[in-house]
């Protein structure tokens, strides 16, 4: 969740209302909530497997929020100012998914909703023989899978109309262990003008932080585009003052690829620098896809 502070001031004041919980229509799946942390959760497994995994997702998760609230200062400074001072797991799983991209400004802040999702999965599976697991925080998704199990799953654009423009299925013999999308038509503020950048990664708090800096930097100057400081359509924002995308109008075809040309160089960079494994940028009615070589069920996007 990138630039945007959802445990901000309204979440810490939610902090007071209990966690809830909840099984889900189906019957298999689990709704955390607390205050702005809404978890989709399930496992697969023995039936008994599967009943002590969410007790243990669920223990964890009571205490998260509280955790991150007494952090927020250092979460929302520039990653190269926080430092080992972090004492919450959620908090420093954070700081290192953002600390590889430290020669931006970034903050901690544009992993957390990964972040969140990488511990309740590993409260999830502890001691358990599950088959496989997620967890959803909001899009940004954590999984576990046990040898021989398969995650397969849409890639929703988010343009005007939001489309599904991509396949992946992800294998136990892949590395990656997360996906998590961002841009400015999402749930967090934006610096660029992707309608949606999907990641995917070793752990879903590796991707929602590259998803995070790919989508700011797919960008181009227009009159069509409108921004607006952070600070004033989030007065806690870890962006403060800088400029975020509000409104993208009518681009020129020549212009959307420029801006997908300067995302994808940044996730070019990342895929080869082992950050992420591939994504795939939405702008317009424009998508471009970067993939990880090895093959379409390792981990690749299909579009």
């Amino acid at each position: 969740m990138s630039g945007t502070s959802a445990i901000g001031a309204s979440g810490a004041g939610s902090i007071g209302a209990p966690p809830v919980r909840a099984v889900l229509g189906d019957g298999r799946r689990r709704h955390f909530q607390h205050g702005p942390i809404d978890l989709v959760i399930e496992a697969f497994g023995s039936a008994g497997e599967v009943a002590r995994a969410y007790q243990q997702a669920w223990t964890r998760f009571q205490s998260i929020l509280g955790e991150l609230a007494g952090e927020l200062p250092r979460l929302r400074a520039p990653v190269t100012d926080a430092g080992a001072a972090l004492s919450g797991a959620v908090a420093r799983r954070m700081v290192r998914a953002a600390a590889p991209h430290r020669s931006v400004f970034v903050t901690p802040m544009a992993a957390v909703a990964g972040a969140v999702a990488d511990e309740v999965l590993a409260a999830l599976v502890a001691g358990r023989a599950l088959g496989k697991a997620y967890v959803n925080n909001g899009g940004d998704i954590a999984l576990f899978l046990a040898p021989g199990a398969t995650f397969r799953t849409g890639i929703v654009t988010l343009g005007a109309v939001p489309s599904l423009d991509g396949l992946t299925e992800i294998g136990a013999e892949s590395d990656v262990r997360g996906l998590a999308t961002s841009g400015w038509r999402g749930r967090s503020l934006s610096l660029g003008i992707a309608d949606s950048v999907t990641a995917l990664a070793a752990s879903a708090a590796q991707a929602d932080a590259a998803a995070t800096l790919i989508a700011n930097a797919v960008d181009a100057a227009d009159p069509s585009i409108r921004r607006r400081p952070a600070s004033s359509l989030d007065p806690d924002s870890d962006l403060g003052g800088r400029l975020v995308t509000v409104e993208v109008g009518r681009l020129t075809p020549s212009k959307i690829d420029h801006a997908l040309d300067r995302g994808s160089a940044v996730a070019e960079a990342m895929r080869a620098a082992g950050l992420i494994a591939g994504a795939l940028l939405s702008l317009g009615e424009k998508t471009r896809s970067v993939v990880y070589p090895a093959g379409l069920r390792a981990s690749a996007l299909a579009v």
